[in-house]
């Protein structure tokens, strides 16, 4: 052990116990090792699900929040509650129709997680691999079980029943570190509620905004995207609310006969009027504010209610 300048060994510290699965969760960001595998991976999602209706829906674009949180719900009901009723005698039916329900809820749950994971930063993906794994593999346990019990093992059923639980378990965790800790499928957007009630703020001058061009400009700490159409100032907060990307890098594009703005970094679409969301993987509506321009011909602006 080394000494310290008192003369006193120095201890090394350890990590505390509760603290190991964050630190276990925080490796998996850094593990370049997984890179290949999503590299491609990625790329076969991204061409099975090319921008639409479709692959909004499985962003949970129609529902106003990401729709895979809520699918994975079911599938980890489900198997808590069989291998909980397993411990209580006469249940083995009903602990198979759950543990098959379980089963055939991990599709929708599949489908969702892979549509969010292919539009993640890298970090995020290991992360999300990772999870997908552990959830791939907790479905294929509980499939095992279901076999057993059909084989006439059900003590085998049960402990793999249990297994897999501790798998779903541990990919459990790693979901919520990829949304809680890493910010997938949170929204990312400045928010803006809070100017509200300060009234009407002052931002430019109407002269000095280029005709239909997407500038940013800043209201204090707020980066915000302006685009003037003729007489008319449209104005959103400049980060996507998807992963938080420039959106006056992004480019104008028409849609539902209303001018949008693609986020640069993953495609989000927004109506540039109001921020309504045209195309995910975003789901959040994009801030918007209200505009006016003064007899001085000076910008104004205030969150829209």
């Amino acid at each position: 052990m080394r000494q310290s300048l008192l003369g006193v060994p120095r201890r090394k510290r350890k990590t505390p116990l509760l603290s190991r699965p964050a630190a276990l969760a925080e490796r998996i960001e850094r593990a370049h090792a997984l890179d290949p595998v999503i590299s491609d991976l990625c790329d076969t999602v991204v061409k099975a699900l090319p921008a639409g209706t479709r692959t909004d829906a499985l962003h949970g674009v129609p529902f106003g929040q990401p729709a895979h949180p809520a699918l994975v719900r079911l599938p980890l009901g489900c198997w808590m509650s069989a291998v909980l009723l397993e411990s209580l005698p006469g249940t083995e039916r009903a602990s198979g129709v759950l543990i098959a329900a379980g089963i055939a809820g991990t599709a929708p749950a599949a489908a969702t997680g892979l549509a969010d994971w292919s539009a993640l930063h890298r970090d995020q993906q290991r992360v999300g691999l990772v999870h997908a794994v552990c959830q791939a593999s907790a479905a294929t346990l509980f499939a095992g079980s279901l076999a057993a019990r059909a084989a006439g093992r059900p003590g085998y059923g049960r402990l793999l029943s249990a297994s897999g639980l501790a798998v779903a378990s541990i990919g459990s965790y790693l979901g919520g570190h990829l949304a809680l800790r890493l910010g997938a499928g949170t929204s990312h957007a400045d928010q803006v509620s809070h100017l509200a009630g300060l009234g009407w703020h002052d931002l430019c001058d109407f002269g000095d905004l280029p005709d239909r061009r997407l500038v940013r400009r800043q209201l204090g700490y707020l980066s915000l995207l302006v685009y003037r159409d003729g007489p008319q100032v449209s104005v959103l907060s400049d980060r996507c609310s998807h992963l938080g990307g420039p959106l006056h890098q992004g480019r104008i594009v028409v849609a539902r006969d209303s001018a949008c703005v693609a986020c640069p970094w993953h495609g989000s679409t927004f109506v540039i009027a109001d921020g309504t969301v045209v195309h995910g993987p975003a789901t959040a509506r994009q801030p918007s504010f209200q505009t006016r321009v003064t007899d001085g011909g000076r910008v104004e602006l205030r969150p829209r209610p």
